[in-house]
């Protein structure tokens, strides 16, 4: 993973989680912004900072979230 600073974690187009139910208590993901990556981010703080994960790293999260073993 890598961390990017604010001012770049700004210029993407991020989209919130579905599971968010609205509260801004959730991950934000900028899809196609970084080829072959995935920025993330905490929605509570929109300028950042952001990590950048790979496929599998992002497949690997997900899934240990769904395991409950991210909380």
């Amino acid at each position: 993973m890598t961390r990017i600073n604010n001012a770049a974690a700004t210029g993407f187009a991020w989209v919130a989680s579905s599971y968010s139910g609205g509260n801004n208590n959730c991950v934000e993901v900028a899809h196609g912004a970084i080829p072959s990556a995935l920025p993330v981010r905490d929605s509570k703080a929109p300028a950042g900072p952001a990590v950048v994960m790979g496929g599998a790293a992002w497949a690997a999260f997900v899934d240990g979230v769904k395991a409950g073993d991210v909380a």
